[in-house]
């Protein structure tokens, strides 16, 4: 092995650590919130058709997406740690978009169904067991809190973690949308509540999928990274002492929080035996500046063949 083999085994190494931590905390405490939010899946399902509230089986369903999000964001992390090999050599950060863009098209499909549902049910109200509905409902309010609470302490650069911390607190909010449900139909008879309950979860469902499918869609075509645009890195890259242009510079990313970049960099030609200690002085600053830890840099001189007025930074 060579020793930017080694030194690039060693940097994923790291990561690896860093993503999944030296004790495993992030994937046990994902596992524990995938096993209780199931738990309260199947508690909101039997629940739902013993009350007969629509409300809470739309909940139900949220909460059956947010098992999917949770074991999902468990999976990405344990795929992201495998090595790059000779057929995938970003290695598997992608599998977490696949699977994001497949959770999304299965939002937008549940919330279309309950829909649909609480529209029947709009025209012809049906009677609802409010007391029991409130006590499942206010038991799976309470149980999402504690998932919440034992992902809280893991979301700080991480996004795939932070997104399923999302689901469970939208989860949560659709328990509370339950609960008020439950309680004007006990107090005022309005069994009408329901499925107006169940439309705001339907709603809520729908925009997060919507949410989910624009960033799955925008990081497949290979745009941006959030936050980075192509032409204020270049002017940065340009900046620097040595850098005459930058032409051909391209951004994106292979998951959800690591970008990518390339780009071609115009220096003069009495700069060209010094162009290692350039490479490594923009890289440095790629990365602190914009968090880009994969830079691939060509250097070239004056006359790059390129025409010279598409560089940035170029004399016209």
């Amino acid at each position: 092995m060579t020793g930017n083999a080694v030194a690039a085994d060693r940097r994923h190494q790291h990561e690896d650590e860093r993503i999944l931590g030296s004790d495993g905390a992030v994937g046990g405490r994902l596992l524990l919130s995938v096993a209780l939010t199931g738990l309260i899946c199947l508690v909101e399902v039997v629940g739902g058709l013993w009350t007969g509230s629509l409300a809470l089986l739309s909940d139900a369903a949220h909460v059956f997406l947010d098992v999917v999000a949770l074991a999902t964001s468990y999976g990405a992390l344990r795929l992201a740690a495998l090595p790059p090999n000779a057929r995938h050599s970003y290695g598997y950060r992608r599998a977490e978009v696949l699977a994001a863009l497949i959770n999304a098209v299965t939002l937008l499909v549940v919330a279309v169904g309950i829909g649909k549902e609480a529209w029947g049910r709009w025209q012809k109200p049906v009677f609802v067991h409010s007391g029991e509905m409130l006590a499942i409902a206010a038991l799976g309010l309470v149980a999402n809190l504690l998932v919440a609470l034992a992902l809280r302490g893991h979301t700080h650069g991480n996004l795939n973690v932070r997104s399923a911390l999302l689901h469970v607190l939208g989860d949560a909010l659709a328990s509370v949308g339950v609960i008020v449900a439950a309680i004007v139909m006990l107090a005022t008879g309005w069994y009408l509540a329901d499925p107006l309950v169940s439309v705001l979860i339907g709603a809520l469902i729908a925009y997060s999928g919507w949410g989910v499918l624009r960033e799955a869609v925008h990081i497949l075509m290979e745009g941006a990274p959030k936050g980075l645009a192509a032409d204020e890195v270049a002017r940065t890259m340009v900046a620097e002492e040595g850098v005459l242009g930058i032409h051909d510079l391209h951004l994106w990313s292979t998951g959800s929080a690591h970008p990518v970049l390339s780009a071609h960099v115009r220096v003069a030609e009495s700069t060209l035996p010094g162009s290692p200690a350039l490479v490594s002085r923009l890289r440095t600053l790629l990365k602190e500046r914009y968090g880009i830890e994969h830079a691939t840099l060509q250097v070239e001189c004056e006359d790059c063949g390129q025409g010279c007025t598409d560089c940035i930074g170029a004399e016209s």
